[in-house]
């Protein structure tokens, strides 16, 4: 081969890696726009965080995870997952109660029975959702749980409980703050108060080398930027 084809062969740019990230299903919107950001190729698969851990537990090819409860990345490290046992918290959320576009806020959780009217509440599913596992913790405190166990259309995911409400399925759903503003064929009705849900939290963790610089770039100013004007709270 001649020198010349040898120098282009070895100084040319570097062949760009691909990154497989896991991610909750709150964070499609804001990851792809970080995604957009990344020097590498991002390769984004969305589900429950439920869904995603035990797909990774399961030997599932990611190299980065983030997860909506930092009690799934405890699971994870549990099952001797490599990377699982340091994670970043990257942001915060809040919980909210959404109806259709223009519905009259509620005045309280006391309303939720009534505004019902015999349908069905959208939420998670309260064992592999941390939005639904967030909502139940709300509701007991409450004491609308008994009232509402079993008026409730609980969903693989918080966009499909978002997806609901949205299409005039179910006339209220308990979603993430950072759903509903995406969506703007619901309205906000209620928020809840932090101190009855706890704090919902977003833990990302690179499982190899590979994934390390999208870490990077998440925790970076230029991640978190994009987080807060996805609605995404400081963590």
């Amino acid at each position: 081969m001649p020198l010349l084809c040898l120098f282009l062969l070895f100084s040319g740019p570097a062949l760009a890696e691909r990154i497989t990230v896991f991610a909750a299903a709150s964070l499609r919107g804001v990851l792809e726009d970080v995604a957009a950001l990344a020097q590498d190729e991002v390769i984004l698969s969305f589900g429950g965080s439920g869904t995603m851990a035990r797909q990774v537990a399961a030997g599932a090819p990611a190299d980065v995870i983030m997860l909506a409860s930092p009690l799934w990345m405890d699971w994870l490290a549990e099952q001797g997952v490599a990377g699982a046992t340091n994670p970043a918290i990257v942001a915060r959320n809040a919980l909210v109660v959404i109806g259709p576009a223009g519905a009259a806020p509620l005045d309280g959780p006391e309303d939720l029975v009534a505004r019902l009217q015999g349908n069905r509440l959208a939420m998670g599913q309260r064992d592999a959702v941390p939005a639904g596992a967030y909502a139940q913790s709300w509701l007991r405190a409450a004491g609308l749980w008994d009232d509402l166990s079993t008026h409730l259309a609980e969903t693989d995911n918080v966009r499909a409980a978002l997806a609901l409400v949205a299409r005039g399925e179910t006339p209220l759903g308990i979603v993430y703050a950072t759903d509903a503003a995406a969506e703007p064929g619901v309205s906000v009705l209620y928020e809840v108060p932090a101190q009855l849900t706890g704090p919902i939290l977003y833990p990302a963790a690179a499982l190899n080398a590979a994934g390390a610089p999208f870490l990077d770039l998440l925790v970076s100013p230029q991640g978190r930027a994009v987080f807060a004007r996805h609605g995404f709270r400081a963590p």
